[in-house]
């Protein structure tokens, strides 16, 4: 049986979260990912009385918490400048190899590489740095590849009130290089386009662009 087409706009996209994900405080968080990840040393045989092992289910429980994992939280969220378009540029405005560090939700394995965007403007520019930062933020919770590149996309449309937005990842994957299969060479790329960068010739133009060296 063929499954029916889902229209975009009706597809989640949105991290899988319970509803009481909040209820608890980092610090109540940290507690408890600190015992089970002692528990799990434990059952490995790990000698927690090492004096090189003795912190580490501390270290891993504020790692996820308030590292790695930070972008869980909606308060972690960047708040986001924006500017008139005195210029009235027109144009696509790029920045390309904007640094990508996230974690497969499969394996929680790094997953890590770069992000380009472009968009062009409606009546407002954005801060460059905070397109660094809505990438930070999308990244640094278990994740997808191709759900990050849709959640970057729409936060930009949603902030920058346009359509013209188009997003590119390439990544590596250490849940292919370190385990399974173990190719070391291999770059997944994924990439999400809307308003003009569907026509060919504007998304060609995006392309040549961040593959400029």
């Amino acid at each position: 049986m063929i499954k029916p087409i889902v229209p975009p706009s009706l597809v989640d996209i949105s991290t899988p979260m319970r509803a009481d994900a909040f209820e608890r405080s980092d610090e109540e968080k940290m507690d408890i990912i600190e015992d089970h990840f002692r528990e799990i040393m434990n059952t490995l045989g790990l000698d927690l009385e090492d004096d090189s092992l003795q912190d580490t289910p501390r270290r891993v429980a504020k790692m996820f918490v308030k590292e790695i994992f930070a972008g869980l939280n909606p308060e972690a969220k960047p708040n986001i400048s924006l500017f008139e378009n005195k210029y009235r540029y027109k144009q696509m405005l790029v920045e390309r190899d904007i640094k990508l560090h996230s974690f497969c939700e499969h394996h929680f394995l790094p997953i890590y590489g770069k992000a380009h965007i472009a968009y062009m403007a409606n009546g407002n520019v954005i801060g460059l740095s905070k397109l660094n930062r809505i990438v930070e933020y999308y990244a640094k919770r278990p994740q997808v590849q191709e759900r990050l590149t849709i959640q970057i996309a729409e936060e930009l449309k949603s902030v920058l009130g346009t359509e013209d937005v188009a997003v590119f990842i390439e990544a590596y994957h250490m849940c292919v290089q370190a385990r399974g299969i173990q190719h070391e060479a291999s770059v997944t790329s994924t990439s999400e386009y809307s308003g003009k960068f569907l026509n060919e010739n504007v998304r060609q133009e995006f392309l040549q662009t961040i593959r400029q060296k």
